[in-house]
């Protein structure tokens, strides 16, 4: 469901669906601050939990796992060199700004108790405040 919003020019501000329930698994990871996360920290991220599923679950079971953040935001950087007034730098990379009480990831198919020691693992690899929902 799309809401309008009308801002103080002509064009409208769409905004996405809320992200702050859980949509698809049973299990969710809600970020409780501000951060920002470039491309390489959320792709690591991703094959951390990947990897520690595997080793929580003995591959028993098909885990389903999503990910909610799409990289929204174009980093840009000018050379040292460079001097004032050349311009906006290339594009270095991608990055999310993340706000209080967004889902990162949902998780499917785990026991309690596998959802537990996952995220124990992920608070330590995590660089901002985060807490498990149901």
């Amino acid at each position: 469901m799309w809401k309008e919003k009308k801002t103080h020019n002509k064009y409208l501000l769409k905004l996405k669906q809320s992200n702050h329930v859980l949509k698809y698994g049973c299990f969710g990871i809600k970020s409780l601050s501000f951060s920002r996360l470039t491309k390489n920290q959320l792709n690591a991220l991703k094959w951390i939990i990947l990897k520690k599923i595997k080793l929580v679950t003995n591959n028993k079971k098909n885990i389903r796992f999503w990910t909610l953040l799409s990289l929204n935001l174009a980093l840009t950087k000018l050379n040292i060199e460079s001097r004032m007034g050349k311009g906006k730098g290339s594009v270095y990379t991608h990055a999310v700004y993340v706000r209080p009480g967004m889902i990162l990831f949902e998780f499917d198919n785990l026991t309690e108790q596998q959802m537990q020691n996952l995220f124990n693992y992920i608070l330590k690899k995590i660089s901002f405040k985060v807490k498990l929902t149901k």
